[in-house]
C-alpha cells in the first residue's frame, strides 16, 4: 500500500508541476502575435533606445547623436537635426511596426504631447497598420532608405504660456519602395532642461 502511494503522490506531484509550467507559458510569456523585440543600445541620460528591428540607416544616424552627447560639448544643431531624423525615420519606417498602436518616434517627442501624438499618428498614418504575427503580411509598407537635411533655423516654440527656444527644420527622405507616403516634412524641435524634443512635425508636398 505504501509503495502505491508513493507511486500515486509523484504522480500528482508531476501533474502539478506541469499545470504550473503550463499556465506560468500561457500567462507569462507573449502571446503569438506580440513581436519582441531586443535592445541594442541606449543613450542612458536621454532615454534614447536602439532596437534590433531598427534598419542601418537607423542604426547609423543613433551612432551620431550618441557620439555628440557623450561629447563634452554639445552642437545643439547637430544635436537637433540628429534627433529630427530619427523621428522621422522611426515615425516613417512602418515595415517593423507590430500594429496601428506600435508607434514611431515617441522616444524624441515631449513627453507632455505624447498621448496626443499617438492618437493621432494611430488615426492617420497609421490607421491601417495590420495586426502582424511574425508572418508576411499582405500588405507593403514604407522603409525609409535615406534621409538628408534640407534646412535649419533657430526659432521660438510657445508652451505652459512661455516661449522657449527651438528649432525648425525640414527634411526630405528616400523608402526603398516608393508607396505614396510623406517625402519632406517640417520638424520642430524644443530646447528644455538641456534636453531636445519633437514638439511639431508637419508633412510637406
Amino acid at each position: 500500500m505504501r509503495k502505491r502511494f508513493k507511486v500515486m503522490l509523484r504522480i500528482i506531484l508531476v501533474l502539478i508541476i506541469l499545470i504550473a509550467i503550463i499556465l506560468a507559458v500561457y500567462f507569462f510569456l507573449p502571446k503569438n502575435n506580440e513581436m519582441v523585440y531586443k535592445e541594442i543600445d541606449k543613450i542612458d541620460t536621454y532615454g534614447y533606445v536602439l532596437e534590433d528591428r531598427d534598419n542601418k540607416i537607423m542604426q547609423d544616424v543613433f551612432q551620431k547623436l550618441k557620439g555628440l552627447l557623450n561629447s563634452d560639448n554639445i552642437d545643439y544643431n547637430l544635436y537637433a537635426e540628429y534627433l529630427s531624423e530619427l523621428f522621422i525615420i522611426d515615425l516613417f519606417t512602418l515595415d517593423n511596426k507590430n500594429s496601428k498602436y506600435d508607434v514611431g518616434g515617441c522616444d524624441y517627442v515631449l513627453p507632455d504631447i505624447l498621448d496626443n501624438y499617438k492618437l493621432n499618428v494611430t488615426d492617420t498614418l497609421y490607421k491601417y497598420l495590420e495586426n502582424k504575427d511574425g508572418s508576411k503580411t499582405k500588405n507593403e509598407y514604407p522603409i525609409v532608405s535615406k534621409i538628408s537635411l534640407q534646412s535649419i533655423e533657430d526659432a521660438k516654440y510657445s508652451y505652459n504660456n512661455e516661449e522657449n527656444n527651438a528649432y525648425k527644420l525640414v527634411l526630405e527622405w528616400d523608402y526603398e519602395k516608393d508607396l505614396g507616403y510623406y517625402r519632406k516634412g517640417e520638424v520642430i524641435v524644443m530646447l528644455k532642461d538641456d534636453h531636445l524634443y519633437v514638439v511639431s512635425f508637419k508633412g510637406v508636398e
